[in-house]
């Protein structure tokens, strides 16, 4: 045979060989490994999301940045991880001057009728020095009530007028009126709760260890405060008791995330990020918010783990803390590590209580490579529907993701769907294990596996074209871009639209659109409705200083749409 026919012969062979064996085709996930992630994710009895949630927020309990069991966390999470063979770390990022950790507290009515109170106080704020039993006495709303009042006021619990709608206190009167009551020896304030039966948590950081609060507020819920309250205006003789097991520890407190990374093959230095925050308000145990996203992230590493898959990218597993506090947690990593910003394809948050999985959004350019990568979710179980959205452009909100999206990196957001109803419990006194629906976690757990397995895998990172609609705002944690203690702004962020119209750190919002407002619900109702250009009064160093904040069409539309 001749050298010619030689080579036509061979080639011929090889053609056939290799017309034997099958080719993936382009962008397609390996059926293999996807199959080996649904195996082991859908094994009913080696699941153990429920049992990480129980260890989490029964067993740790409520994690609070700054607290002993936010840092016991972290430990056991980054032991967790490394348990299943993940490479695992904590990275600190910051430190708070004090920390806090909250004992058991209790509260009743002594007379006219013995009850147990139900009731909560902020995070960072005073307890008591044991059991302090005390007369009520209606708060004053003015400086000749308060003259009235001021030798009664001694050891007695002062029950605050700010949601009786016929005695609203000026502004001024009432930022002053607290260090007053401190002054004439009050035990402590007694407020209502912001919704009817939910108590909600939250609290100032900034607190000097030279300059401690000493003096506890307690919030009722509505029922029980405007019972108390009646009576009072009855002239009723009421008397108060309460035991509060408020504890502040010396810092500084280092504050860390959790970092664990499975990684990748031929694209190891580019990443994908599954995680949520770890960190918890603590007036319950954290279970919804966010130990659930907490629980499917660590499941979800196990369930890759356990199939032994080998994605192109390195899937880092992220748990992040401060995130009540304003994304603390997750805004040092993106300005700690500028470098990794351009090597991430897509960050994907959970951060929305126990519902399953149910979408992802992304924009117009993402929609060819997340229906691939998302292919095995869609009919992955008919009882939970996934499906890819396609949006204009990818919001912010209220969770890590946006911190990310600050730094142009595709943010995403789990969409949720199912029977709990996620404001019962978001930042309550019912944000509790029994609130969780195990199937949903357990479901959950595989959809975030193999989500972020689709990824990692695919031949290129997510389009960053047009990645925010025009207009959004970048890393809003609320909708004016503030956190708040009260009325009183503890923080303006620099990205918010509160920012840009002049809000400083240390204003009274007092009315909003010429309404005087008396709490933070009312604050949260006026900027939710109407027109997105409204004219806020704020006081500042005891004047009034109007200021107009406007949000762009698109981006009031996105944050009034946003539960978190």
């Amino acid at each position: 045979m001749d050298r010619l026919k030689r080579s036509i012969v061979l080639l011929f062979i090889a053609s056939a060989a290799l017309a034997l064996v099958p080719v993936a085709r382009a962008g397609a996930l390996k059926q293999d490994e996807v199959d080996k992630i649904v195996a082991a994710g859908k094994a009913e009895a080696e699941s153990r999301v429920m049992e990480h949630l129980d260890i989490l927020s029964n067993r740790i309990g409520p994690r609070l940045t700054s607290s002993d069991n936010l840092r016991n966390a972290c430990e056991w999470a980054r032991d967790r991880f490394a348990s299943y063979g993940l490479e695992a770390t904590i990275e600190p990022w910051g430190e708070f001057p004090v920390g806090f950790n909250r004992g058991p507290w209790f509260g009743r009515v002594v007379e006219p009728e013995g009850k147990a109170l139900q009731f909560i106080t902020a995070s960072w704020s005073a307890g008591t020095q044991g059991v302090v039993r005390g007369k009520a006495v209606l708060a004053p709303i003015n400086d000749e009530e308060f003259a009235k009042v001021k030798d009664r006021v001694k050891g007695a619990w002062v029950v605050s007028p700010t949601a009786t709608r016929d005695r609203r206190p000026t502004p001024e009167f009432a930022r002053g009126l607290a260090k007053r009551l401190e002054e004439a020896g009050a035990a402590g304030i007694v407020k209502p709760a912001w919704v009817n039966d939910l108590i909600i948590t939250d609290g100032n950081q900034r607190v000097s260890w030279d300059a401690l609060p000493t003096m506890p507020t307690v919030r009722l819920v509505k029922k029980q405060f405007d019972e108390v309250a009646g009576w009072l205006k009855e002239d009723k003789p009421v008397v108060l008791e309460f035991d509060i097991r408020n504890y502040f520890k010396k810092g500084p407190i280092t504050l860390s995330n959790v970092v664990a990374d499975l990684k990748g093959t031929d694209k190891a230095d580019e990443y994908v990020i599954l995680g949520g925050h770890i960190d918890s308000w603590d007036g319950a145990t954290g279970a919804t918010d966010n130990g659930t996203g907490v629980a499917t992230t660590i499941e979800a590493a196990r369930i890759l783990m356990k199939a032994g898959v080998k994605p192109r990218r390195t899937i880092r597993f992220m748990l992040w803390s401060g995130e009540e506090q304003g994304l603390l947690g997750s805004r040092a990593y993106v300005k700690a590590h500028p470098e990794l910003m351009p090597k991430i394809s897509a960050v994907l948050v959970h951060d929305m209580g126990t519902n399953y999985l149910s979408s992802l959004a992304g924009t117009e350019a993402m929609q060819s490579d997340l229906r691939t990568a998302l292919a095995p979710l869609v009919g992955l179980d008919a009882r939970y529907p996934f499906e890819v959205r396609k949006v204009n452009g990818l919001s912010g909100g209220g969770s890590d993701h946006a911190s990310f999206l600050s730094a142009n990196v595709p943010g995403l957001f789990w969409g949720q769907s199912g029977k709990a109803v996620y404001n019962k419990t978001h930042h309550t006194q019912f944000d509790t294990y029994d609130a969780v629906v195990p199937e949903y976690q357990r479901h959950s757990a595989l959809v975030a596996a193999l989500g972020a397995y689709g990824i990692a895998d695919l031949d290129n990172p997510l389009s960053r074209e047009k990645l925010r609609a025009p207009g959004m705002q970048a890393g809003n944690r609320r909708l004016l871009g503030i956190q708040l203690e009260e009325l009183n702004v503890v923080e303006v962020m620099d990205d918010g639209v509160a920012a840009k119209a002049g809000m400083r750190d240390g204003d009274i919002i007092i009315k909003i659109d010429g309404a005087k407002l008396v709490d933070r619900l009312e604050l949260t109702t006026a900027i939710q409705k109407g027109e997105r250009k409204k004219t806020i009064v704020v006081l500042r160093d005891g004047k009034e200083i109007e200021l107009t904040v406007e949000w762009p069409a698109a981006s009031k539309k996105a944050n009034d749409a946003e539960k978190k």
